[in-house]
């Protein structure tokens, strides 16, 4: 019941208010430590306490028998590694990392686990093997601080107590001129991410005041109107500036992020100029009052687990349409992420939260990236139906130093050869395009 991943394109996937949302100014002890970025700033707050959660990390082993070896069984039987079924503290998240952040891993991970107090235990499941296209640009200090490491995609589990995994290195097809599969990296271990407990639910703030309210740690900044929008950024009305009215967002705070994780300063650029949107390919199984919990997941998992500075995306996008603030630095202003590799300079990362490669996004979620996107590029004069040149930083597609005609609104393949945004979410762009400029006035 094995199910293979290709390992070639068959990879997935202004002037503005100011909303510090920070840590204090030493990070937690097990923290990866990332040299400073330029331009980043420090901190000022700290998260909420209701919410640490914790990570088991299991070193895997190989899980071929020594009579297999011995007899000369294939190759891949021998190369297999994993862990067998086994008891484990609760968990919600599951994902595998390896040492080197450079090598990919060529060949399938899955994963079976067991819900919480019960006996029943899950199908096998595939974890996205090909991640490295999620990740800060090489040659910047989060890319290069040695902490960053290798990773699967995670994937959401539910409240879970029992897991099983199995990683095997892809087997060489008929035409392959090599005998023998590559081996699987080296350093390879389970994480198993517990987000814990949802921040105790705060009042919503009116629109009066409402930025004020943000800037002191408020857990949901409410929709404004077109007027409000402008106003609260600075936009004379004279201007007629193209502009949609900011969608209600739930905060850091809102979704429970612990800002002791993450690395004490922020890193910003130029400008946003274009959007990537993408999926997190941590499966379309949670409810989305689980939402905010599986941001969590991916919020350690980013940093605990993969070695980076923060959470990557810049936003995120629930399947009911909810919308979420996702590296910190301030919602408005141009965060640098770890989205899409080779174009998070000047650009922002919407990643909606699911895997739709064959199931298609709710509507609901594509008008949520159009408001997104109409807003936020709009506070950077940026036409969502438009076109905009990009410098590649290196990916498998452009070469670093190459000038690239993108899309404003653009899928991560568009960037990478990849799957992500999944092809049933990367056939919707048009109409969020289009939404987009039209809710901008345009």
């Amino acid at each position: 019941m094995r199910a293979f991943i290709a390992s070639s394109i068959g990879v997935t996937c202004a002037a503005a208010l100011v909303l510090p949302l920070a840590a204090p100014a030493g990070a937690a002890p097990d923290t990866p430590a990332h040299p400073a970025t330029a331009g980043s700033v420090p901190a000022e707050a700290s998260g909420p306490a209701e919410v640490p959660g914790s990570t088991q990390s299991l070193a895997l082993n190989p899980l071929a028998s020594p009579s297999v070896r011995a007899t000369g069984a294939p190759a891949a039987a021998a190369a297999e590694q994993g862990l067998p079924e086994r008891d484990v503290q609760p968990f919600s998240l599951v994902g595998v990392v390896w040492d080197d952040v450079d090598t990919e891993l060529h060949g399938t991970a899955q994963v079976r686990t067991r819900a919480t107090g019960t006996d029943r235990w899950s199908d096998w499941q595939d974890l996205e093997t090909h991640n490295a296209e999620h990740s800060a640009d090489a040659g910047t200090a989060e890319r290069d601080s040695g902490a960053a490491r290798g990773s699967t995609a995670p994937l959401w589990v539910g409240d879970s107590d029992g897991v099983e995994v199995r990683v095997r290195p892809e087997t060489p097809g008929p035409g392959d001129s090599a005998e023998a599969p590559v081996p699987l990296p080296a350093g390879l271990h389970l994480e198993l991410v517990d987000p814990g407990k949802d921040p105790q639910e705060l009042p919503a703030t009116g629109a009066a005041g409402a930025d004020r309210a943000g800037s002191l740690g408020a857990s949901v900044l409410p929709a404004l109107s077109r007027a409000e929008t402008e106003e609260a950024a600075g936009l004379a009305p004279a201007a007629k500036p193209y502009i949609g009215p900011r969608p209600r967002i739930v905060t850091r705070k809102g979704w429970g992020a612990d800002e002791k994780l993450r690395e004490s300063g922020f890193a910003y650029t130029k400008s946003v100029k274009a959007a990537f949107i993408h999926h997190s390919a941590t499966g379309n199984n949670y409810k989305c009052s689980q939402a905010p919990s599986v941001l969590r997941g991916i919020y350690r998992y980013h940093v605990k687990s993969s070695g980076w500075r923060d959470i990557g995306y810049n936003f995120a996008v629930d399947k009911c349409g909810n919308i979420y603030e996702g590296r910190a630095g301030g919602v408005t202003k141009a965060v640098m992420g770890a989205h899409t590799l080779g174009f998070n300079t000047n650009t922002m990362g919407i990643a909606v939260l699911g895997t739709f490669t064959k199931s298609n996004p709710p509507a609901a979620a594509v008008n949520a990236v159009s408001k997104l996107t109409a807003w936020k590029l709009g506070l950077f004069g940026a036409n969502p139906k438009g076109k905009v040149t990009l410098t590649s930083g290196g990916s498998n597609k452009y070469k670093k130093g190459k000038k690239v005609k993108l899309n404003v609104i653009s899928g991560h393949r568009d960037g990478f050869a990849t799957e992500c945004p999944g092809a049933r979410l990367y056939k919707k762009l048009g109409t969020a395009r289009t939404s987009s400029a039209k809710l901008q006035g345009r």
